[in-house]
């Protein structure tokens, strides 16, 4: 499938089976992080995989802990994947999947963030390439934000000017691919 057609192929996935991704495809999905846009090409970017499933609901629950509602731009994601704006009885912001890939960037850098996106962007659009199920998730700053999030990055050798920006989580669909939701007229313009 050509790249555009892999775009629009791609969805954002909330229910995982427990089957966990192979190395193999990991570090392509990694390598392909590695090869992002990135700022000036300084290649400042951090990925830890995680396919530890305690620690990734241990670390779901932090995610989801920093969740505040009072910031949304809407009430509603999915009804095939639902997230947690749409169903509050969800205990992690992970949402089961094995598979948790955690992005760092420099605290203190201008464009640590869209970096981090940048990469994660990359990330799914490899997995969704060899039939691994995606989403990419927020709130890496509050997650880690608090004692035992600090204990996980201090466990992982995180340094501190380093600050968790986004994740990419990863496994493989527990049932059906949702159907892609119309696109919103006018959102681009050419101007000559």
């Amino acid at each position: 499938m050509d790249l555009l057609e892999l775009m629009k192929h791609r969805r954002s996935i909330r229910r995982y089976t427990d089957k966990q991704v192979p190395e193999e495809d990991l570090l392509k999905i990694l390598e392909a992080g590695a090869y992002a846009p990135n700022a000036g090409g300084g290649q400042r970017s951090r990925f830890v995989a995680c396919q530890n499933i305690m620690l990734n609901e241990t670390i779901g629950r932090l995610n989801l802990n920093g969740f505040d509602r009072s910031r949304l731009a809407g009430g509603f994601v999915s009804k095939e994947q639902p997230s947690i704006i749409d169903d509050p009885s969800l205990r992690s912001g992970f949402y089961g999947a094995p598979t948790v890939v955690v992005i760092f960037g420099p605290k203190n850098f201008l464009y640590s963030i869209p970096d981090a996106y940048c990469a994660a962007e990359n990330m799914v659009l490899e997995a969704a390439n060899l039939g691994i199920a995606s989403c990419i998730l927020a709130r890496g700053e509050e997650t880690f934000a608090t004692p035992e999030g600090q204990h996980i990055l201090n466990s992982w050798g995180i340094p501190d000017n380093m600050i968790a920006r986004c994740f990419v989580i990863l496994g493989y669909i527990d049932g059906p691919y949702p159907t892609p939701k119309p696109r919103k007229e006018n959102r681009y313009t050419i101007i000559r």
